[in-house]
């Protein structure tokens, strides 16, 4: 990775499905950012974004090595 990496979102959804999914990826050695607009908006006094919906961001070069990781992620939680 560079300085010029891209970051893509590569799913959204509970902060407990961001939190398992993201273990699957650093099992795997894939970083990835969360975005949790509700949160950060509570943090600062604000009130932002749904409570329900965090986004996962990885690399978008990771992204062939991941997408096997969150197919069978969806498959094991039924999404």
């Amino acid at each position: 990775m560079d300085d010029h990496s891209k970051h893509i979102n590569f799913f959204t959804g509970s902060l407990i499905q961001i939190q398992r999914l993201q273990l699957d990826l650093d099992d795997n050695e894939i970083p990835s950012l969360v975005k949790n607009n509700f949160q950060s908006g509570l943090r600062s006094g604000f009130y932002g974004g749904s409570p329900s919906l965090v986004e996962l961001f990885i690399y978008e070069e990771d992204k062939e090595k991941a997408s096997p990781i969150l197919k069978k992620f969806k498959e094991v939680m039924d999404i």
